[in-house]
């Protein structure tokens, strides 16, 4: 279990100098995006509770997070969100870190909700 935990905190370090791009999630419109993922990175609690359409939920707290992502395509553009914008600022740097381009939908689903917890 340490080590998975050990090779994600070293992936965010090494991400730490690139920057992804951001775009406020009230902003964010699905239409006419092509070639794209949207991954909604909170718990699957959250997601059940409510999420954007066509959002694949991966789980920032799973353990195996960075090898789950390392599945998903390399020619898409990355768009990630959580529920305040935390999770979403740390999963774009370790997908930046693993080549991915990506846009971290800052402010969260929360600030779509009205919700912030």
């Amino acid at each position: 279990m340490k080590k998975p935990l050990i090779t994600l905190i070293l992936l965010i370090s090494l991400a730490g100098c690139r920057d992804s791009g951001k775009m406020s999630i009230t902003e964010f419109d699905q239409q006419g995006l092509t070639k794209y993922t949207l991954i909604d990175v909170r718990t699957p609690e959250e997601f059940d509770a409510g999420h954007l359409e066509n959002a694949i939920n991966i789980n920032w707290y799973d353990e195996d997070f960075a090898e789950q992502v390392s599945d998903l395509p390399k020619g898409n553009t990355i768009y990630v969100y959580c529920q305040k914008g935390g999770r979403s600022a740390m999963a774009a740097s370790v997908l930046d870190s693993l080549g991915y381009r990506t846009i971290d939908l800052t402010g969260g689903y929360g600030a779509l909700t009205g919700t912030s917890d």
